[in-house]
């Protein structure tokens, strides 16, 4: 029996404002939402306790930055980012003991940091660096969530012990730090230490897992977590201390002092979930010196930003780069194919930051003072109205650069266009609101970069492919919001006034600043409302279209009964070159799933297999393929693709079959007892079927609100008046009056015999299913059919070894514990009642972090929510 008796009602929001509200309060979005918020908190914090700071003088602070305060805090940075390379090392000796050399692990960890700690979001951030890297010695996505989660203990026991060692020493000094006296400040530093000991002595005792729902969780020896305690300690020191040389000597307290007040904003980074904690540390530190008035202290957090932050991050976009490129070059051949995969898979994201970059050149260009030599020969030979609307345009052009950079990190060819267009825009709007030819000719090389490499972006999509994400829109919110900080900073000296709204000379700079303050402000709105107004909706669910005469041809002839779901008229086809094969696929958030293996001839099959790949790769979405048979895993992992185990086919043998025997005693006495009950078997050919569909939707209905279910769609049939008119009926019925059907599923080649729905009315009698199964068996036998095909069993046959892969022991912790939801085992052991041959079946995916995200996909497509699969 082919159908699953749960699904879920899909509610859909009322209207396009709703559906906006929704989309912000999703769990995956409200953290980047948090974080813009927090930022902007920062950035007006900074801007009022700034007092009369104007840009010109942290400019002239940060260039009396001396050697003798850059190279310490350079070394210290080196230090804190070797202690976050061992970070890994030590969660590598744990989790994949002796099989990842150490030299990976540090470079996975130096890099993942490198980007983790500019960017924010640790998990979402390093997890994908680190997987890049960490994929090529064999590990596998859980293996790095258990890296990652166990340098997250490093780093919590270092913060600990800093914060502990401090607090015991009294922190006084510092304005913010005395809301405790220095007796409370002890006691609390003695408690986190005395905490951080029992922990200690806990391992020391040798309990070195945890269980939790049947699952073990790797704890380190007491020698090991002593380690990553003094390591943590170490980074964080380090990581102050960058900061603490940089700062004025006469605002800092003592190095001890300070470490609390490091700490506190690091916590607020945390708490903010502002990427890279942009603003949040800034704020926290001068709040937390009370030197907001002073631009030298401004400055040095801007130095720190960039040793601490930008530099590695440069250094590790560069280590990854190479990475990259030495893997394509080892795992391709020939000098083409080198080159190929080389611009396919780093000319994208570099072209990404390279724009990302040229649009924030525009919009600190359009926050600051042109230079005034400039503009006086620039008055000499354009009217001032040109340079006005091209200050405005360029400012603009500066955001849409952002959106765009988002469609070329898809490899979308329409972004490459509108990106060459934008930054050639760009680069004359530069010229024309100030003679800025080092913008114009940065922007110009970029241009040439996206030109000359049009092979990296071959994915199709329109205009609707650029709406920026929550976190696209989090970042635009971020960069517009510092430079016009930036402005603020700049145009300090500036007294506001109402007609400044309407003041155009050239020397002007102010009101133009605001100006395009105005319009980036209303653009980036609206393409924010656009985006939560307008993101596309789930692909409404049974809906049918006319299935293609080269698929009912390929069915007349095809092997197996599986192909039959493709007449449910819900999927699209890719059907080969001559006709003789198809495959049958639907489209859920960014996947493509397929409905099994190709059907029809095995030959073209392959060709269609690799078609669809490709497809899916042009259209920026991910190839899955689900519910497939051992016949194509070869292909499937030349893709490179996973494949998941996903529980058990079963099939009866018919050839032999009969009711005679001990083996069959329970179905021989099902079937005499429902003769006895006067339940009569019998088969409405297909053409009879219409006048029988309204008999047969009583039954379905009832069947439904018995199960409280909804249809199901995709893999599982429906009942749909096209769909059952495609096959005939067998039915059970009572005082001639239906009580139970079956459609009937043939196969082409007349050797598998099955059905799809499967549907009765509660109470007519105890052995009603045994007896349908019964008589199903026997007449597919008279048939002349070989097999019987039962369905699937979902889950089962799944390993269960403290060495099998995750998948493996999560499926199987559901099907042992998963009773709650759906009947796993009752439904094999119903099945295995008939003593079936079991196959198993697979899905084939993406690796890594994508897997979660395909498995929300096709429950979702099939269930038509995350959560359908699991109700009754």
């Amino acid at each position: 029996m082919n159908e699953t008796e749960i699904d879920i009602e899909h509610q859909p929001v009322g209207n396009a404002f709703a559906r906006a509200i929704d989309r912000i309060l999703e769990p995956q979005i409200l953290g980047p939402v948090i974080g813009t918020i927090a930022v902007a908190i920062a950035l007006f914090v900074i801007h009022e306790i700034s007092g009369k700071i104007h840009l010109n003088h942290i400019g002239e602070a940060i260039a009396a930055t001396s050697a003798e305060t850059v190279i310490p805090a350079l070394f210290f940075t080196m230090i804190s980012f070797g202690a976050l390379a061992l970070y890994d090392v030590l969660a590598v000796r744990r989790i994949a003991p002796g099989r990842v050399p150490a030299k990976i692990a540090v470079m996975a960890g130096m890099v993942g940091y490198g980007f983790s700690n500019a960017i924010g979001f640790h998990v979402f951030v390093g997890g994908p660096v680190r997987y890049r890297i960490y994929q090529a010695a064999g590990l596998d996505a859980s293996d790095v969530g258990r890296i990652v989660g166990t340098s997250l203990i490093t780093f919590t026991g270092g913060l600990l012990t800093v914060l502990g060692v401090a607090l015991l020493l009294d922190p006084t000094g510092v304005p913010a730090l005395q809301m405790l006296t220095p007796v409370a400040d002890r006691v609390l530093g003695g408690a986190i230490l005395a905490f951080l000991a029992i922990c200690l002595f806990w391992l020391s005792r040798g309990l070195h897992n945890v269980s939790l729902l049947g699952w073990r969780f790797p704890l380190p020896s007491a020698g090991s977590a002593l380690a990553q305690i003094l390591i943590g300690a170490l980074d964080i020191a380090a990581a102050a201390a960058a900061l603490y040389i940089l700062l004025p000597s006469d605002v800092v307290p003592s190095f001890v002092v300070f470490l609390v007040l490091f700490v506190a904003a690091i916590l607020a980074t945390i708490i903010s979930h502002a990427p890279g904690g942009l603003g949040v540390m800034e704020a926290t530190i001068l709040l937390g010196l009370g030197a907001g008035a002073r631009p030298d202290v401004v400055a040095a957090l801007v130095v720190y930003r960039i040793i601490y932050y930008l530099l590695p991050l440069s250094l590790s976009a560069i280590a990854l780069l190479t990475f990259e490129t030495y893997r394509a070059r080892s795992t391709v051949s020939t000098l083409a194919g080198r080159t190929f995969r080389l611009t396919r898979r780093i000319v994208p994201p570099i072209a990404t930051t390279l724009v990302l970059g040229g649009g924030m050149v525009l919009l600190f260009s359009g926050s600051t003072p042109a230079i005034g030599d400039r503009t006086d020969i620039l008055s000499d030979i354009l009217p001032l109205p040109f340079a006005e609307a091209s200050h405005l345009l360029a400012s603009i052009t500066g955001v849409l650069l952002i959106v765009i950079a988002r469609g070329l990190f898809r490899r979308l060819a329409l972004a490459r266009i509108a990106a060459i267009v934008l930054l050639l825009s760009g680069a004359a709007f530069s010229l024309l609101k100030g003679l800025d030819w080092e913008e114009a000719l940065i922007l110009s090389a970029v241009a040439a970069i996206l030109y000359a490499y049009r092979s990296a972006f071959y994915r199709k999509g329109d205009w609707r492919s650029f709406r920026p994400d929550i976190t696209w829109l989090a970042l635009m919110a971020i960069v517009v919001g510092a430079f016009t900080l930036v402005g603020f900073l700049a145009y300090r000296h500036v007294e506001y006034q109402s007609d400044m709204w309407w003041d155009f000379a050239w020397d002007a700079d102010a009101p133009r600043f605001m100006r395009a303050t105005v319009a980036i402000a209303i653009v980036a709105a609206a393409i924010a409302v656009d985006a939560l107004m307008h993101r596309p909706a789930p692909a409404p669910k049974n809906i049918t279209q006319p299935v293609p005469d080269a698929v009912r041809t390929v069915l007349e002839t095809s092997a197996g009964t599986n192909g039959c779901v493709a007449l449910l008229g819900d999927k699209s086809f890719m059907v080969s070159p001559n006709g003789t094969a198809f495959l049958m696929y639907a489209v859920s958030g960014r996947s493509w799933i397929t409905m099994g293996d190709p059907v029809g001839d095995p030959g073209p099959s392959r060709g269609l297999l690799w078609r669809f790949v490709e497809a899916a790769d042009r259209a920026g979405a991910r190839p899955v393929f689900y519910s497939v048979q051992p016949e194509y895993l070869t292909t499937y992992l030349d893709m490179n693709l996973a494949i998941l185990k996903i529980g058990e086919n079963a099939r009866i043998p018919l050839t032999d079959f009969s009711l005679a025997g001990a083996a069959r005693q329970p179905l021989r006495y099902a079937e005499g007892r429902a003769t006895r009950e006067g339940l009569v078997y019998s088969v409405i050919p297909k053409a009879d079927v219409p006048a029988a569909l309204p008999e047969l939707r009583a039954v379905s209905d009832e069947w439904l609100e018995q199960k409280q279910g909804k249809e199901k769609g995709f893999s599982l049939g429906y009942f749909d008046d096209a769909y059952m008119s495609e096959f005939d009926c067998a039915v059970l019925k009572k005082d001639d009056k239906i009580v139970a059907f079956a459609n009937l599923w043939r196969s082409g080649d007349h050797d598998e015999f099955s059905v799809d729905l499967m549907r009765y009315k509660s109470g007519t009698s105890k052995v009603l299913m045994e007896a349908f199964f019964a008589h199903l068996l026997l007449y597919g036998r008279d048939e002349g059919y070989k097999w019987f095909n039962l369905g699937a069993a979902p889950l089962a046959g799944l390993s269960d070894h403290p060495l099998a892969s995750t998948w493996n022991r999560v499926g199987t912790f559901i099907y042992k514990r998963g009773d709650e939801f759906y009947n796993f085992e009752g439904l094999r052991a119903f099945k295995q009642k008939f003593d079936p041959v079991w196959t198993p079946q697979y899905m084939a995916c993406p690796r890594g972090l994508a897997m979660p995200q395909v498995l929300l996909d096709v429950t979702t497509l099939i269930s038509g929510g995350p959560m359908g699969i699991f109700k009754r």
